[in-house]
Parts: C-alpha cells; structure tokens; sequence
C-alpha cells in the first residue's frame, strides 16, 4: 500500500498564466516552505503556457519531504467578464452611471459553464446570475 505523505501547508497564489518568476509572490511564499522554487516555475509555466496573460489561481499543497504538488483554477469570474467585454477595467466609482462596457447572455452562460464547478451555485442559472451580478457591479452592461 502507498504510503500517505503528510501535507506541512496549502498556498493559495493567483499568478499570471506561464509567467511565475522566482519574484514575489511566488518566491517568499514557497520559500518559507522550503519548495524547490524553480522545479514549481518550470512546472507552472509550462502548464499554463496556453493560458499566457491570464490571471490563474493555483493552489500549491506543500509535503513535509519539500515535494509539492499544485491545482489550477479557473481565471477569476471578473477577469472573464473584462476580456469577454473587451475592457481594461470595471468602472471607477460604485453604482456606475456609465457602462464600462457590455457582454451577451451567451457570454454570461460560458463564463458561468466554465465557473460552475467552483461555484457554490448548485446549477447553472444561478451560476449565470452571480456572473450577472459580478458584471453589474463592474460597470459592464448585459445585453440579450
């Protein structure tokens, strides 16, 4: 039977797709735990070399023996809405008059496909209507 390694920590980082450097924050954090912060920048890069400029949250599970292993997660829910709608940035004050820009439904519905198993949400609807909400409060309009 294979024996179980003891987990020492679980790093939440959120770093751009294929470009982790030694840099913070990706160095300080794995260093504290002793990782092989090179072998996790050539690992990470090359995993996400498809996903270049992405903002990718990753979860690092760090073992006692300094060995580690890591989960990919999807881009956050307002990054998706930014490039869907095609926009640097939501809007700059709360409850925005402006529309920061605008997306379709269908939009919504693929952000939300690809955001569901994350989500707490227990289907889809109501997966597109965080989307929804999260774009709203980003200035970005929903059109049919």
């Amino acid at each position: 039977m294979a024996k179980v390694k003891e987990i020492v920590a679980e790093i939440k980082l959120v770093i751009p797709g294929g470009g982790a450097t030694p840099a913070p924050p990706v160095g300080p954090a794995l260093g504290a735990k002793g990782v092989n912060i090179g072998a996790f920048v050539k690992q990470f890069n090359d995993a996400t070399a498809a996903l270049k400029g992405e903002t990718i949250p990753v979860v690092i599970t760090v073992f006692k023996d300094k060995t580690f292993t890591f989960v990919l997660k999807q881009p956050p829910v307002s990054a998706q809405v930014r490039k869907a709608a095609g926009i640097e940035k939501g809007a700059t004050s709360p409850n925005p008059v402006a529309d920061a820009g605008k997306i379709t439904k269908a939009q919504v519905r693929a952000i939300a496909e690809k955001k569901i198993a994350e989500m707490t949400a227990g289907s889809i609807e109501a997966a597109m209507k965080t989307v929804a909400g999260t774009a709203r409060s980003m200035g970005v309009k929903v059109v049919d």
